[in-house]
């Protein structure tokens, strides 16, 4: 029987991530500075719209900060038991983002319930001139992160936290602005709730791409049955069987598969035409595959699992 697997991208490369620790560690410093400056203006004007922004600060602070972590994690070799590596430390580092996200919104909006009822009085100047500050900082950080949300899950999660504060703090000018302008102190919650409600539906987002990794589900817009069938169609190829494709970190797919084939097949052809298919159509770089002659295929019996 003979044997093969694919040595591109997932196999030696860097992850996506890898390539924006700069704009990360840059990001990390502007938002800290902002967190606090918001976190002090929002406890002294009682206003649930900044410390609401706060949160989503902080949350920002935490993400791209666990973002850098798990990626100079994941660039350990790989030791011991480690085979794939610590790539999945990113995917942990994104969910646990999703779930700050989800427990900031749940306190938002609980608070603001109460607010409705008795709204306190808030500062509406000092209210505005920090959300300005913060809209100019997640402006900063909003343009260092955007080409990387799209090549990987870990950055993606620091950048929709980041989208969400962004739009939370023009939500804040604005509530800010309708409280000096009429004394309605109603805006500060209605902003503070508007700032919840939008966060939570992008949030769920996030935790299902993760949870999809974390199960080892096939990627999103991977047809499966067709790669079963394609790989079945090429020469001396009579069978697939125990075909798997699952993602290891954001831009990592991997792939393998047993290959039934001919007595007398050109077993390293097969391999060759088989890797360049999953590479080519797939954009998988890594497969290990296994080429059984149909004789040894009969005593290879299918796993269930």
């Amino acid at each position: 029987m003979g044997h093969g697997h694919g040595h591109g991208g997932a196999a030696d490369a860097v992850s996506a991530s890898g390539r924006y620790v700069r704009r990360l560690g840059v990001s990390f410093a502007v938002l800290l500075g902002f967190f606090v400056l918001e976190a002090v203006v929002g406890f002294m004007t009682s206003s649930l719209a900044l410390l609401s922004d706060a949160g989503h600060m902080l949350t920002d602070v935490l993400g791209v900060g666990m973002a850098l972590a798990a990626i100079t994690t994941a660039r350990l070799p790989a030791r011991g038991g480690r085979t794939f590596g610590l790539y999945r430390v990113e995917v942990l580092a994104a969910l646990a983002n999703a779930v700050l996200l989800f427990g900031v919104a749940g306190y938002i909006l609980y608070e603001a319930v109460g607010r409705f009822q008795e709204p306190p009085e808030v500062s509406g100047v000092p209210m505005m001139l920090t959300a300005a500050a913060g809209l100019l900082a997640n402006l900063v950080v909003f343009a260092l992160l955007r080409k990387g949300a799209s090549e990987s899950l870990n950055v993606r999660g620091a950048y929709l936290e980041v989208l969400a504060d962004t739009l939370g703090s023009i939500g804040v000018l604005v509530g800010g602005a309708l409280t000096t302008a009429f004394g309605w102190y109603l805006a500060d919650p209605i902003v503070a709730v508007g700032v919840g409600l939008f966060v939570l539906p992008r949030t769920w987002k996030l935790a299902r791409q993760a949870l999809r990794i974390l199960v080892q589900q096939a990627p999103e817009g991977v047809d499966v049955q067709k790669m079963r069938a394609e790989l079945a169609e090429l020469p001396s190829v009579t069978e697939v069987h125990d075909l798997h494709v699952w993602t290891l970190t954001s831009g990592m797919e991997v792939a393998s598969a047993h290959l039934t084939t001919d007595n007398g097949a050109d077993h390293g052809g097969v391999l060759i035409a088989a890797q360049r298919l999953l590479a080519e159509r797939y954009s998988i770089n890594h497969a290990t595959l296994q080429v059984e002659p149909i004789d040894c295929a009969r005593r290879c019996r299918a796993l269930t699992w």
